[in-house]
């Protein structure tokens, strides 16, 4: 068997005999970038996984509802360094207010009509059940 490139870093490497499809070489950060499509790759397939891994964080936050106050207490630099990352995303919003997700709009700004829906890739902030989308207009009325 020869040697492969990783689709990580790019980097030749020989797979493991037991392992005849091995696409990553065994650098922490490859196979950290491997797991990190794989379960990406998971949610958006398996919905039995995409709805247990929302349970099992549910069940996180709920044990350690105090996480996040005592790491931002532990880290003031984090704070510092989070809250001028959302002006800058703020900024870059054109003026429109980020808001709770039950917020609603006085009229709706889509009129009637057939729309595509279609995952938006480029979104910044989003947990990890959150859909983003873009709709597109396919026809009017």
């Amino acid at each position: 068997m020869g040697l492969k490139r990783c689709l990580a870093c790019a980097a030749p490497f020989k797979p493991c005999p037991q392992v005849p499809a091995q696409n990553y070489c065994a650098r922490p950060e490859c196979q950290k970038e491997r797991r990190k499509l794989w379960q990406r790759q998971k949610r958006k397939a398996d919905d039995d996984y995409r709805e247990n891994q929302s349970r099992c964080q549910k069940r996180w936050n709920d044990n350690h509802r105090d996480y996040w106050e005592r790491y931002r207490a532990a880290h003031p630099e984090y704070v510092a360094a989070n809250r001028e990352k959302q002006h800058s995303r703020n900024a870059t919003r054109c003026a429109v207010p980020i808001a709770k997700m039950d917020a609603s709009l006085p009229e709706s700004p889509l009129r009637s009509g057939t729309y595509r829906l279609s995952t938006a890739d480029d979104a910044e902030i989003a947990k990890m059940d959150a859909w983003i989308v873009k709709i597109t207009v396919l026809s009017g009325t």
